[in-house]
């Protein structure tokens, strides 16, 4: 048998071969490449530095806490705003020349990518309540090119915002009790589940760590 026989016979065998083979190993490549999934943070995994010694020891079932605070539009925002949601969680306030504005570009920069998606917003506190009215916030909120059906600049109760801070997103390296004289300055983003608990910290002035939010949302959204 002539080779160019020999090859016209077995022609289809190589493709189909040739063909299984390539399935086979990008079976393997996806195996390989699956992302493992993302911690869920408690307590008693977080430096001791950022968790209220009250709930210090509690090594499981750690979820933000129910809350009830007012948006750039005057409109009230509870858990239930983003409830099935992915979210982005920091504190900020609208007058800091320091962090804050780094921090706010940068969330505007998650808010750029994930404005198609439907799954994912933000959430930015103000730690200075007082001086962040609605109006300010608003103003602030143009400024800064915020979107609402995306992203919510809240103010409210101090106590309450300062406790979300400390106890639910363990957010703070800071003791306090909310008074008058509490202040907290933070860089901490903090990614949160569709089950309210959370699942990555990061420095919300440094790009790389942004470019791990990104890559992070996107290994949430695997888990449905």
């Amino acid at each position: 048998m002539s080779f160019l026989s020999f090859f016209k016979e077995y022609k289809k065998f190589g493709i189909f071969f040739t063909v299984l083979s390539l399935i086979i190993l990008a079976v393997i490549y996806n195996i390989l490449n699956v992302q493992p999934p993302l911690p869920i943070y408690q307590p008693a995994m977080v430096s001791e530095e950022l968790v209220d010694s009250s709930i210090q020891h509690q090594a499981k079932y750690h979820k933000i806490a129910d809350f009830s605070l007012i948006n750039q539009n005057g409109e009230i925002v509870t858990q239930d705003t983003y409830k099935d949601k992915i979210y982005v969680a920091d504190f900020f306030f609208t007058t800091c020349q320091t962090i804050c504005p780094i921090m706010t570009d940068h969330m505007y920069q998650i808010q750029r990518e994930i404005i198609s998606d439907d799954e994912v917003m933000l959430l930015s506190h103000s730690v200075t309540p007082k001086i962040d009215s609605v109006a300010q916030l608003k103003k602030y909120a143009k400024e800064k090119g915020v979107i609402d059906r995306k992203w919510n600049l809240v103010t409210g109760d101090k106590k309450q915002i300062y406790e979300l801070a400390r106890k639910s997103y363990l957010a703070v390296k800071t003791d306090g009790n909310g008074d008058e004289y509490d202040m907290i300055h933070t860089e901490n983003f903090m990614l949160i589940d569709k089950n309210r608990q959370i699942r990555g910290f990061y420095d919300g002035t440094n790009p790389e760590d942004i470019e791990k939010i990104l890559e992070d949302i996107k290994i949430l959204k695997q888990e449905g």
